[in-house]
């Protein structure tokens, strides 16, 4: 070797693995190879730089909270990156822009806004354990971020924009939407991205006529509004109410309040910029020079005004009349060969269009379709549409058209969140769908849409302020809002079509709910941007809507508001204005209430068969263990067989049907497993497991069994057989409820005489709109018994003259045929046959030892053969046992037959 040792050591001392590969050396230790080490030459500790995160805070004081905005600690190589804390809650929002400059028409900006479990130390009851799709509560939330950031980014800037905002942890106390939406403005305020800001947003709630700003989540529960406000300095961008009817004026008030709280987030947002914010770069905006708009405007500017001024055009015809219009430029265009005129074509008739309509309504004050600027479109409704459904209703408003269905269920189908804050369930859900063909268009139908997800809830909110508290309205409600044709505010005539949904459905609402869009259009100064003149538009169209400045829809009641959502354009509306725009509405909103109070003014009175029939049962936990059986399989028997849905709680069954049919063959059931209490007067429902010489044997109460003579329990039938008038309505009036300790009934509402008996002790369920109060169970049924004491027994018997005593039998009904010769107890033409009630009066009320009717009068009969059996025969026969669909009769001969049970129907007085 070339090299020495000390040569191969020198080059190596910083690595004495090195040195040990090179020369192969090996030591054995533990039976393991490896290798040596050397102790005098010990490898040098690695040292770690110390970084210093230099980070940027600032702290300040909205309503009763201390409020933080914090960066540079974490997500260091966002655009933009902002961590908002309220006590021990925390957001972070981040902001990043795309690369490139893409060619585009519109602003691609994405808002996600994400609650993860690790914010409250939980982890995800799912399959993976991790978290899925977004919920509705953050796509809703995403919306509350997105909808005031929008207009604030300049004309023109149409580069991706992606903002992602995360809860990192929750108190619960604080709701984190409007802490996230202030974040994002701040995030955006440090980024190098051209935007118009910063924005303010605030919570405002109302607890005893007293505005609280910021309000916890427990004070927001106890709160008759909940208002979110965003603002600029000077003017408004944001509005999203949810309220228990309250009025304009005190809407006025919250409002005017909201926005100098909402003010009190800028400053420090723009010292934190200040700061640490980036330089704002230099993006490319597309804009339309000045020469390719005149150009368009001059060629399609008067063939647009004709087709807006005249009002006999539809929506799609107007549309086609401007497509064309469109396509007549175009190919004037192509013929120039101007190429860069024809890249901008779609985007300068829209522009011209918009101009057109906004300085006919401005100078004119009349609208595309010809209406004055707060005339309400004609109007159609119609409740009870489908019958066979809970609930449904139409509502047309101008060529605007939804389809709203009712469905009721139980408690246990209320809707399970896993938010971060607010209540664990939702028992009212209203899902409002938007499908291609109501703008005649395709299109594919795949997961949550953020729009249709946040008109439902808008509709929703307005219709949750009017329903009955949950104790006295335990169903879970789902309204499903289908929109058949869209010309504008869709979501406004789901509110609509949805109250009178919910009143054809039996459900007591307080008041009808309806919804109206209020529309803006102004008249801005270029030269600085202020308003010089507006109109104030009831009703928009969907052109309105998209040529106009904003798109504000308030629902409500006659007595106030309970829900608004406000959506503009322009960067930001006076506050002015938008409290204008409240008298408006209401004016509009009183407009649609007649049309639908005309069409049903109060909840349907009369419950038919098809309803759902809701019933909560108290028992004692064995019976309930009873009723469930092992592993629960008896209780879902049970609801296989009837399709009632049927939930257990602590010493509760609660049974909901989806009429009273099903109800009642379901509350057989559980009284025919878990038992009830026995009154004497009362009519029960049981099955006849024997008949014996000396009467019947009939399980009718958690497989008890009552005898009519030796038993415990004397039983009647004949008690309940149809009886002259007043005396079966006696019989009924005495019968015993089900449970007497049902705590809650509810079922559509019928007369006022059913209202009362709601309110009984007893806990009926309603009748049927054609049911009668006299009327015998069906003849489906099992038969029914009356509990009747042995003392009421024994005089009944007395006075038909069948006491025990008597030594005469009363005639037999049934007769045998020897030739053509009547025998004695045989009934002539016109003596009525033998019913199945007489044949089971006299078999059940019979004693034991005694003769057969008819017995000692009769006849030595020869044995009975099968060759004498023919059509038409008459004979004598003994009940040889009782089955579901009849009787079997033994002919003597050892001959059995069968009796038919012959189907009776009530109707009124008569069978």
């Amino acid at each position: 070797m070339a090299m020495s040792w000390l040569a191969i050591k020198a080059r190596t001392k910083a690595n004495p693995l090195l040195t040990r590969r090179a020369l192969r050396l090996r030591t054995i230790c533990s039976g393991r190879l490896g290798f040596a080490t050397s102790e005098s030459d010990p490898p040098d500790p690695p040292v770690a730089g110390t970084k210093f995160l230099e980070s940027f805070k600032e702290e300040f004081e909205v309503g009763s909270g201390v409020i933080s905005l914090e960066t540079g600690k974490i997500a260091r190589f966002a655009n933009g990156a902002v961590v908002l804390g309220m006590e021990q809650t925390k957001v972070l929002s981040t902001v990043a822009a795309g690369k490139g400059d893409a060619v585009r028409d519109f602003l691609p900006l994405t808002v996600d806004y994400q609650e993860k479990q690790f914010a409250q130390g939980v982890i995800p009851n799912t399959f993976m354990r991790r978290e899925g799709a977004p919920k509705e509560r953050e796509l809703l939330c995403g919306r509350i971020i997105d909808r005031p950031i929008r207009p604030l980014f300049p004309a023109g800037f149409y580069h991706e924009i992606q903002v992602i905002a995360s809860v990192l942890s929750s108190d619960g106390k604080q709701d984190p939407d409007v802490m996230a939406a202030n974040a994002t403005s701040a995030a955006l305020m440090l980024s190098d991205i051209p935007w118009g800001g910063p924005i303010g947003v605030v919570r405002i709630g109302r607890i005893c006529g007293q505005f609280i700003v910021n309000p916890t989540m427990d004070e927001l529960s106890l709160s008759d509004l909940n208002l979110v406000y965003a603002c600029t300095r000077d003017k408004t961008l944001m509005i999203d109410v949810q309220a228990r009817e309250i009025s304009e004026k005190d809407l006025e008030a919250g409002l005017r309040l909201a926005h100098p709280e909402a003010v009190k987030y800028l400053e420090p947002q723009i010292r934190l910029a200040a700061r640490a914010g980036k330089q704002k770069k230099e993006y490319t905006l597309s804009m339309v020079s000045k020469e390719t708009f005149e150009k368009v405007r001059n060629m399609a500017e008067a063939p647009i005004e004709a087709v807006f001024t005249d009002p006999s055009y539809g929506k799609f015809e107007r549309g086609e009349a401007l497509e064309k219009i469109t396509e007549d430029v175009k190919s004037a265009l192509e013929e120039e060969c101007d190429e860069q005129s024809l890249k901008v074509l779609p985007k300068v008739v829209d522009a011209v269009r918009k101009q057109v309509v906004r300085k006919k309504i401005i100078s004119e004050g009349s609208r595309v379709d010809g209406r004055h600027l707060d005339e309400v479109r004609p109007i159609y409704c119609e409740a009870g549409y489908l019958p066979i459904l809970h609930g449904s209703a139409i509502f047309n408003r101008g060529d605007t058209q939804v389809l709203c269905t009712v469905t009721l269920g139980a408690p246990q189908e209320a809707q399970r969140l896993d938010s971060l804050v607010g209540p664990p369930t939702k028992r009212f859900m209203l899902h409002y769908s938007f499908p291609p063909f109501s703008i005649n268009e395709i299109g594919k139908r795949a997961g949550l849409n953020r729009r249709e997800v946040g008109h439902g809830t808008l509709a929703e909110k307005a219709l949750l302020a009017v329903l009955p508290p949950e104790d006295d309205f335990p169903y879970t409600v789902r309204i499903n809002s289908e929109v058949m044709a869209s010309d504008g505010s869709t979501s406004m005539a789901t509110v609509c079509g949805g109250s009178m949904a919910l009143m054809d459905a039996g459900i007591p609402l307080r008041e009808h709910v309806a919804g109206v869009s209020v529309g803006l259009v102004t008249d801005v100064d270029p030269a600085n941007g202020e308003i010089r003149d507006y109109r104030i538009l009831t009703d928009i169209l969907g052109l309105e809507d998209h040529l106009g400045d904003m798109d504000f829809k308030i629902a409500g009641t006659r007595n106030g508001v309970t829900a608004i959502q406000l959506d503009i354009k322009p960067a930001g509306i006076p506050l002015d204005i938008i409290c204008e725009s409240l008298e408006s509405a209401r004016k509009g909103r009183l407009q649609i209430l007649d049309h639908m109070e005309r069409e049903i003014r109060a909840p349907r009175t009369q419950a038919d068969r098809n309803s759902t029939r809701l019933v909560t049962l108290k028992f004692g936990n064995d019976a309930i263990r009873r009723f469930i059986g092992p592993l629960g399989a008896l209780k879902r028997k049970i609801e296989d067989e009837t399709g009632a849905r049927i939930s257990v709680g602590d010493g509760t069954i609660t049974i909901v049907a989806k009429n009273q049919a099903v109800m009642e063959k379901v509350q057989d059931k559980v009284d025919f497993i878990i038992g009830r209490e026995i009154v004497v007067g009362g009519i029960y429902k049981g099955i006849v497991t024997s008949v014996k010489e000396y009467g019947a044997f009939v399980e009718f109460n958690g497989g008890q069994e009552g005898q009519d003579v030796r038993g415990n329990i004397k039983l009647s039938r004949k008690a309940i057989l149809p009886q002259p008038g007043s005396e079966k309505k006696k019989i009924v009036q005495q019968s015993a409820s089900v449970n007497k300790e049902v705590p809650n009934v509810w079922a559509p509402l019928e007369d006022v005489s059913n209202q009362e008996q709601q309110k009984s002790t007893l806990k009926e369920l309603p009748l049927g709109k054609n049911e009668d109060t006299t009327a015998m169970p069906y003849a489906s049924s099992p038969p029914a018994v009356v509990i009747r004491s042995a003392e009421e027994c024994d005089e009944a018997e007395k006075s038909d003259g069948l006491a025990k005593t008597s030594k005469s039998s009363p005639k037999q009904m049934g007769s045998s045929k020897r030739g053509n010769k009547l025998k004695k107890g045989q009934p002539s033409d016109d003596m009525p046959r033998s019913t199945l009630s007489s044949i089971l009066s006299e078999s059940l009320s019979r004693g034991a030892g005694e003769k057969e009717p008819g017995s000692e009068d009769a006849d030595v009969e020869t044995p009975m053969t099968p060759q004498k059996l023919k059509l038409g025969t008459e004979v004598t026969a003994k009940v040889y046992q009782l089955r579901a669909r009849g009787l079997v009769l033994d002919l003597g001969g050892g001959i059995r037959g069968m009796y038919k049970f012959e189907v009776k129907v009530f109707c009124g007085n008569h069978y």
